[in-house]
């Protein structure tokens, strides 16, 4: 038996391609929509993917389900559990609680695991091979290193209405039925590792053991006491903000993302075109460029999405395909680099790229204002901006400044005041950038705190622990 973990450390997401060396068959779980990765080692390892299955209907990336499948022929199994109105819209055969999935000498059960989301399913890996036992977890948002999925999306991104308390309930009946019932032996596969948002303390461990988390998680005296409401009440406590994007990645995954298909290669683009294209706003302007340089000059009306390991995040921050139609034009390198931020703003449904640059001259620049740590507190401020996440405020923010992260800020504009300057911060000024180019290219009067609030801590030591 072969198990890959394939990590995409810009939304801190695992998938897994399970493999049957002796019948060269495979099964995908989790898989993103950029689907070369899956096929490449499918190819390498002498095997067919012949099934595409995921753990739930996901909230912070957009799934390759169906575009494996499309490419693949693969059959697509998905969770028919959690009632009527967490069903998938689109075709495929379900899977129920202890329903399995047969690969030659490997058996994959399907475990109804509640509480993240309603029909989230773990599966449990049996080597036929080896043993008649299972020995694999691949446990999805249900169990992470050190942590659980978080009940609360549903409320925070999804439209729901205090169902974090029922899903905190269904967590605790999942471990105490499902996962507490398995061998400590077995190996956990979660979908998620430190960084991301879907849960609050996640390990940067890649895999655990059910063992280990009876013994250490938070969650284990919990357990073992019979505590649930004590279970419930530390679990929801500290949750971090859910980025806004979240609600558009539930809606399309269970409706059933599009199809890509084979995409053709980014061109590097004309740039009289594109000034004359920017001028009629009919494109967008993506300056991957870190902050430092965005300072000095950035092309005006442009959003900066720095070129890294997070540009699906960043990007799903301040572009929303449903809303923002312009085909987007990014400054790269080459076409190398172009493609990789593609294949990576597509993991969040960001598909609209008309192509490249490898410059800016010749387009119209204008430079952002700053503001110095040194000069904020005579500034005629509208409002100070904190786009940090709301426990990072709560653990010392700037006197009198409103809170709103930086993944919620273009989705909650009816928080900021309609005019005078606002003035934005972070903790070291790169989410600060990325926010404030939102925020300015949609008319704000926006001015920039220079090294943000690690600045304003260093210059003003005594308050900078203020509440």
């Amino acid at each position: 038996m072969l198990i890959e973990r394939i990590y995409d450390e810009d939304l801190a997401q695992a998938s897994y391609l399970i493999g049957c060396q002796a019948k060269g068959e495979a099964v995908v779980v989790d898989g993103r929509r950029d689907i070369a990765v899956y096929q490449e080692l499918a190819e390498k390892n002498g095997m067919k993917i012949v099934a595409v299955t995921e753990t739930h209907i996901h909230a912070d990336y957009l799934s390759g389900t169906r575009e494996l499948a499309a490419a693949t022929g693969a059959t697509i199994y998905v969770s028919g559990e959690g009632g009527p109105d967490w069903q998938y819209e689109f075709d495929g055969e379900r899977l129920y609680d202890g329903d399995r999935i047969a690969l030659g000498n490997i058996t994959i059960q399907a475990l109804h695991t509640p509480g993240h989301t309603p029909e989230h399913l773990s599966f449990l890996v049996t080597d036929g091979a080896f043993s008649d036992q299972p020995g694999y977890l691949l446990s999805g948002d249900f169990v992470f290193s050190g942590d659980l999925g978080r009940p609360d999306l549903l409320d925070e991104a999804a439209g729901g209405v205090d169902t974090r308390f029922e899903g905190a309930r269904q967590l605790f009946a999942s471990l105490r039925d499902k996962f507490l019932t398995l061998p400590d032996y077995v190996q956990v596969h979660p979908a998620h590792g430190a960084g991301s948002a879907c849960g609050k303390a996640l390990g940067a461990i890649p895999s655990t053991t059910v063992g280990y988390e009876r013994l250490y998680a938070w969650w284990g005296p919990y357990l073992a006491a019979n505590d649930e409401q004590g279970f419930v009440n530390e679990l929801l406590d500290g949750q971090p903000d859910a980025h806004a994007y979240f609600g558009r990645m539930k809606r399309e995954n269970r409706i059933g993302p599009a199809i890509l298909r084979e995409r053709a290669s980014l061109q590097e683009l004309d740039i009289a075109a594109v000034a004359r294209d920017l001028a009629a706003d009919k494109a967008t302007f993506i300056d991957t460029r870190s902050n430092t340089e965005v300072h000095e000059g950035t092309v005006t009306g442009s959003l900066n999405i720095p070129a890294g390991k997070s540009v699906a995040s960043y990007g799903a921050w301040v572009v929303n395909p449903e809303t923002d139609k312009n085909p987007l034009v990014l400054l790269a390198a080459g076409p190398e680099q172009a493609q990789e931020m593609w294949d990576h703003l597509v993991r969040v449904g960001i598909d609209n790229i008309a192509g490249y640059l490898t410059g800016v001259e010749g387009l119209p620049t204008s430079t952002p204002r700053l503001i110095q740590p040194a000069d904020l507190a005579d500034f005629d401020a509208a409002m100070v901006l904190d786009v940090r996440n709301r426990t990072e405020h709560l653990a010392g923010h700037i006197p009198g400044s409103h809170q709103l992260s930086g993944g919620r800020v273009m989705w909650h504009l009816d928080e900021l005041p309609a005019g005078g300057t606002i003035v934005t911060y972070c903790q070291s000024g790169i989410r600060n950038s990325v926010a404030a180019s939102a925020l300015r290219r949609a008319g704000y009067d926006i001015v920039e705190l220079d090294g943000s609030y690690a600045a304003w801590a260093a210059h003003r030591p005594s308050v900078a622990s203020s509440r």
